[in-house]
């Protein structure tokens, strides 16, 4: 589960038609195939995505477009596996797609604990970078074990007062965030953002680039993530675990209620 199934429960992202079955990730067996689909199988053990509207998950038989699914990490059961596919990939096009990250830059991750920058911190390292990031006090020890350099206290550190020079920033916050943000990279620098975009007169204004997007969780990306869970080199995170039954409750921990730390996952009984 994520932030987006919370929005359209919230009537904040407008999709139709409706009635509409929330959910975008899933992890689980497949059934059957349609006709031209190739690369799978019944029995075949996948995760992925959806659709291009990110619903249709929570349901015993879901049906998502082939060109959004893989097979599942040997390494990972398939509830681990439901609560990768499109953090993993969000954290793979803001590093090496959008932001082109190369060994040595300086990059500030916000949310370094979420389920997007935990990811990001664990990319960012392997690829020599030097990892800022900002979380929670309480989440400062299992950010530096990701591979973060150094861990800023959101609540109690401006982190605009002492970072200056950064080559890219991934924005999972947005809002005041962002533009803080704005202050602490290079000339030239980048701003990565999944949450807004930076307007074009503001970017020229700082003299850095901004990018913004939507994960785009394919096949192709997903089986490169795959790869990386087999190989041990990116761990997940799941949080809290419940059945189908309590989606209420999993809504509840979306909009706010005390929680674990990682992942919201729903179990559906086979």
């Amino acid at each position: 589960m994520g932030n987006w199934d919370a929005l359209i429960r919230a009537g904040k992202v407008k999709l139709e038609p409706l009635p509409l079955i929330l959910g975008a990730e899933i992890s689980g067996i497949v059934e059957a195939t349609g006709a031209e689909v190739s690369g799978f199988k019944p029995g075949d053990e996948v995760y992925g995505a959806t659709n291009r509207q990110f619903s249709g998950a929570y349901a015993e038989y879901a049906v998502p477009f082939a060109g959004m699914i893989a097979h599942k990490p040997n390494t990972l059961n398939f509830v681990e596996a439901a609560s990768a596919p499109i953090g993993t990939v969000t954290a793979w096009q803001m590093l090496f797609e959008y932001g082109q990250v190369t060994a040595g830059q300086i990059i500030l991750i916000h949310g370094g604990a979420g389920n997007v920058g935990a990811y990001a911190v664990q990319l960012a390292r392997q690829a020599g970078l030097h990892v800022i990031a900002t979380a929670a006090a309480r989440d400062q020890g299992y950010v530096t074990a990701l591979g973060a350099e150094r861990v800023l206290d959101y609540r109690t550190e401006r982190f605009e007062d002492s970072l200056k020079g950064v080559d890219i920033v991934l924005d999972t916050v947005g809002g005041e965030t962002q533009q803080r943000s704005l202050r602490v990279l290079k000339s030239g620098g980048i701003l990565v953002s999944v949450v807004s975009p930076v307007p074009e007169a503001i970017q020229n204004s700082y003299g850095v680039r901004g990018a913004y997007f939507y994960a785009d969780a394919t096949t192709d990306r997903l089986n490169k993530i795959a790869q990386l869970f087999d190989s041990g080199r990116l761990v997940t995170d799941v949080g809290t675990v419940l059945p189908f039954e309590e989606v209420r409750t999993a809504h509840e921990l979306l909009a706010g209620a005390p929680h674990n730390r990682g992942k919201i996952v729903l179990r559906i009984a086979a």
